[in-house]
């Protein structure tokens, strides 16, 4: 009997192996992170480059003709799905697993209070979703806990 072991490094920041090609190349690369525009700082040209570096490379991969890379964190991007739905159906109930990441139900949350929704924390099996009032749901998998299993 296997018990099941999992990382508590820290709210969706879990051990993992980087190959050194992308260590080097990627996360140690000085050239991601030092200022080599006069009207970008640091980080940001650098963050740009690696999400057009990363769109190509999808695009090479799969053959596709596009391919999307966010520029949003995990809150705000969860915020603006609810925001989306919101506004595509005009319903005011937007269930969240409770067991997402804390900063995200703060993001979420905050941004609800101003566009007039009302986030309901709750477990999968505990929300209803045939009620006529709900705009939409958010999980997480892993969970904040970094569990993977089931409701």
């Amino acid at each position: 009997d296997a018990l099941p072991i999992w990382s508590y490094i820290g709210m969706g920041y879990y051990n993992c192996c980087v190959p050194q090609a992308i260590l080097r190349n990627l996360l140690e690369n000085a050239g991601w992170v030092t200022q080599y525009t006069p009207y970008q700082p640091e980080v940001s040209q650098g963050r740009l480059e690696s999400l057009l570096n990363y769109q190509t490379m999808v695009c090479d991969i799969t053959a596709m003709d596009v391919a999307n890379a966010s520029l949003l964190d995990e809150g705000t991007a969860a915020a603006e799905a609810m925001q989306l739905s919101h506004r595509h159906n005009k319903r005011t109930t937007f269930y969240v697993d409770s067991r997402c990441h804390p900063q995200t139900i703060a993001v979420v949350l905050t941004r609800a209070n101003y566009i007039g929704v009302t986030v309901q924390l709750k477990l999968p099996h505990e929300m209803d979703f045939g009620g006529k009032d709900v705009s939409g749901v958010l999980f997480q998998y892993p969970d904040t806990d970094g569990k993977i299993g089931r409701a």
